[in-house]
């Protein structure tokens, strides 16, 4: 989300769709090519990063000078094509995701873990520093940082824009494909309709952090969790997704720019 509204300031409500098609693509590689964990989400993430870059060039390009409510109601679109083609290719029901490792418990003292959440949190940990490395060290993350800054600049100077917003799709695809095959390993399901309200959380975290910042959106994501699991424990889950929601009105009332973001001066 954060990645895509700094380039072209687009809201990708699809994006949580996308991390569900990694889900299964991850579940393809385990069950039939017979993958392990780390070539399955290697695989997850390369079939989505060309899935992302087909649904920019087809769905969003033609529609990068039109108005903005054109190109939200073109990204709700997109979402509603993807959940229901899956519904249609795979079936609504759940798919039970193989077990490629075992769930070991661990306890420190009161802390209660266990293997799997090790995994994801050392896998979140790894890709957040690569792309950190990408986005600040590299020829390619420069040219994303200057077209961010300023579009028109940078295509002035050279930068091919429209490869830019491609690799930046799929580059954020790729890292929702590696989310959704940890949260299959994780929950041992899926289903074509597990992007929503994991898409719609996730663009309540980048709001939080600053949409459009980077380390925002995985700011505004720990604390979003560390909020939803407070509530779960101390209250109700049932109360948990509703926190979520109010976050996004408490911020989008106090802070608009989020934790990270900051207000600019624009003149007219």
């Amino acid at each position: 989300y954060t990645m895509i509204y700094g380039i072209i300031k687009l809201i990708n409500f699809a994006h949580g769709d996308i991390y569900m098609l990694g889900a299964y693509f991850g579940f393809i590689a385990t069950t039939m090519f017979g993958f392990s964990f780390i070539p399955a989400i290697l695989f997850s993430m390369a079939c989505a990063a060309l899935a992302g870059i087909i649904i920019e060039r087809v769905a969003y390009r033609p529609m990068r000078n039109a108005p903005r409510i054109a190109i939200l109601i073109t990204a709700i679109g997109v979402s509603f094509f993807l959940e229901y083609s899956m519904i249609l290719i795979a079936t609504p029901q759940p798919r039970t995701f193989p077990a490629v490792f075992e769930a070991t418990i661990y306890h420190f003292g009161p802390l209660v873990v266990n293997s799997q959440q090790i995994v994801i949190l050392i896998s979140a940990l790894i890709l957040m520093a690569v792309l950190t490395y990408i986005v600040q060290n590299t020829k390619a993350g420069k040219a994303m940082r200057a077209v961010s800054f300023d579009a028109d600049a940078a295509r002035l100077m050279g930068i091919n824009i429209d490869r830019v917003i491609s690799m930046t799709f799929a580059l954020g695809s790729a890292l929702a494909a590696a989310g959704g095959v940890l949260v299959g390993i994780y929950y041992n399901s899926i289903d074509p309709l597990m992007g929503m309200v994991p898409g719609i959380k996730a663009f309540v975290a980048a709001v939080l952090g600053g949409i459009g910042i980077i380390p925002g959106a995985m700011l505004g994501g720990i604390i979003l969790g560390v909020v939803e699991a407070m509530v779960s424990g101390f209250f109700s889950s049932t109360f948990r997704d509703a926190a979520a929601f109010a976050i996004l009105i408490l911020i989008l009332l106090y802070n608009p720019a989020g934790i990270l973001g900051k207000n600019v001066r624009e003149k007219v």
